[in-house]
């Protein structure tokens, strides 16, 4: 018995957070689907903070298809989120089982959908993690599911960019480059999930090549239907990589209310538009507006080497290994089901998921350490080579070259005794030992905050 009234009766599904077990509250007499947090392997604080999330924002939902969340309870230091038990099966499943959805179909459940987006976007909650298995389908009726990364637009986190939160294969553009998200990310998720729904497959195949599927979202076209097909000018508008050119989700709901009343859409498909503000590159980028960080001790220790933008989506996989959602078990099956019985309120459907093995994350910080070793060998042989690698502002906050060779022409060598790359904020820290010209030695412990540029990193500060 947990919290005196709910009584568990069986799991029906383990994933990458926590199980989840059909039980029965006692005192109201109805069936839950309870998410247990915490005690399983993975489990921390963040999974705490994100079960008690999921619950103050969805409770803030009252609508008929957003899966309610009635309680949050501890017992014995465990977490429960006890959900309303929807008894049917995800999108993603049907899709799998029945195939590829007729458009009629599709937007019926999806119109649903982007109803509770409306609301939500109207409470000021951004849902960020739109998909197929996040959206159970019982009686023919869809109700939207899992909170748990939403942010409401008075959280300070969701100002930070470098974080990147959702499914890799539904990221809007923006959200991939770093970006926060918006309801216009939304959109685009609810885009590439009706695209999933009438064609039988996801918009981006993830698999194990996660690199190249966000390079994929960020820089090239995203799919598009024949247009012949009822929802090929639907999907252009909400998958259009300018936000700011996507259609608002209260349009897009009333666009697919008026094709799953079987009428005939008006919109004309749209040829993929690059935004006002091109992605030029998929690194997370350090706080639009902050002052880079003034210059300490050696002045301009920097180090910025060129990679191809493949590369550089390896890095964003990275960043969201740290925010421990995409490659940490958020993009896993929320909950593998233990029976055919019925769905739990969680994502039980393999999406494609993301492999991103520790090998792969280590080759990463290997080459974030590389742009380290690879500059203190290059800015005592060729000091102005090294100087080029900083940003105007950071070479105006060093005394320009002038103030850089000023310091840089007193060391002799500068021999890397240890370095630790953070690829999710892009900084670097390292230890060096220096043999100054004058005989004099000595050990620093140096930190340096990278930026993006173009298609290259230079170094913004040191602290």
């Amino acid at each position: 018995m947990i919290a005196g009234r709910y009584r568990l009766e069986r799991e029906i599904g383990r994933g990458g957070s926590g199980t989840v077990h059909l039980a029965l509250d006692e005192v109201l007499g109805r069936q839950v689907a309870m998410k247990r947090i915490g005690l399983v392997p993975g489990s921390d604080d963040a999974e705490r903070e994100r079960a008690e999330r999921e619950a103050r924002l969805a409770a803030a939902l009252s609508h008929p298809h957003v899966v309610a969340v009635f309680d949050l309870v501890d017992t014995d230091d465990v977490r429960w989120l006890v959900m309303e038990y929807v008894d049917g099966e995800t999108l993603s499943e049907r899709v799998r089982t029945s195939g590829a959805l007729e458009a009629t179909e599709a937007a019926t459940l999806l119109a649903q959908t982007a109803d509770a987006l409306v609301e939500a976007h109207g409470l000021g909650i951004v849902h960020r993690d739109v998909k197929p298995s996040n959206i159970l389908i019982a009686q023919n009726a869809a109700k939207l599911n899992d909170f748990g990364i939403a942010r409401s637009e008075d959280d300070p986190s969701l100002t930070q960019t470098g974080l990147v939160t959702g499914s890799p294969a539904y990221l809007a553009p923006e959200v991939a480059s770093g970006a926060s998200a918006t309801p216009a990310s939304d959109v685009w998720s609810l885009g590439a999930t009706l695209y999933h729904a009438v064609t039988g497959k996801p918009p981006y195949e993830v698999g194990d090549n996660l690199i190249g599927a966000l390079y994929k979202i960020v820089h090239e076209d995203p799919p598009r239907l024949p247009d012949d097909h009822p929802m090929a000018g639907l999907l252009s508008v909400m998958m259009n990589r300018d936000p700011e050119a996507r259609w608002p989700m209260p349009r897009v709901r009333d666009e697919l209310a008026r094709i799953a009343r079987g009428q005939r859409s008006t919109v004309t498909p749209v040829a993929p538009a690059v935004p006002a503000r091109e992605q030029t590159g998929v690194l997370p980028t350090v706080q639009q507006g902050a002052p880079a960080p003034p210059a300490s001790g050696s002045p301009g220790h920097s180090h910025a080497r060129r990679w191809g933008l493949v590369a550089a989506a390896a890095v964003l996989a990275v960043a969201a290994v740290v925010t421990a959602y995409v490659l940490a078990g958020r993009d896993t099956p929320e909950a593998l089901p233990a029976d055919r019985g019925g769905s739990a309120t969680t994502s039980e459907t393999p999406e494609p998921t993301p492999s991103a093995s520790p090998a792969t994350v280590e080759d990463i910080r290997q080459r974030m350490d590389a742009f380290v070793t690879d500059y203190l060998a290059t800015v005592t042989s060729d000091p102005r080579a090294a100087f080029e690698r900083l940003t105007p502002e950071f070479q105006e906050a060093s005394g320009g070259y002038e103030g850089y060779i000023g310091w840089w022409g007193t060391v002799r060598s500068a021999e890397l005794a240890e370095v630790s790359s953070n690829p999710s904020d892009l900084t670097v820290g390292y230890t060096v030992n220096y043999v100054m010209k004058s005989g004099e030695r000595s050990t620093q412990r140096v930190r340096l905050q990278l930026q993006r540029f173009d298609d290259q990193l230079l170094i913004a500060g040191e602290g």
